[in-house]
């Protein structure tokens, strides 16, 4: 994984991922972090930390097991990106 993965900056200590999204309106916002619930339930995984704002959502996930980031964890990473790409 690289420092710059689809947007999400990469920290080390512990092994996280993080990313803001930026939306237009605070309609958006909110039906990003609904679909986030959604998603986070379906996959059984949820991000670390969350914080939003009327036009933002800072989003921070953890590895996994703790230790390293992994595949599933890039994979979360992606399907939230996804989420934002499609104004959800």
């Amino acid at each position: 994984m690289t420092d710059d993965f689809q947007g999400w900056e990469r920290r080390d200590k512990p092994p996280t991922l993080f990313r803001r999204f930026a939306f237009a309106q605070y309609a958006q916002t909110r039906a990003f972090l609904d679909a986030l619930s959604l998603l986070s339930e379906e996959m059984r995984r949820h991000p670390q930390n969350i914080n939003f704002g009327t036009t933002y959502v800072n989003v921070t996930l953890g590895a996994a097991d703790d230790a390293t980031l992994s595949a599933e964890d890039e994979l979360f990473a992606r399907r939230i990106a996804a989420l934002a790409e499609r104004g959800e």
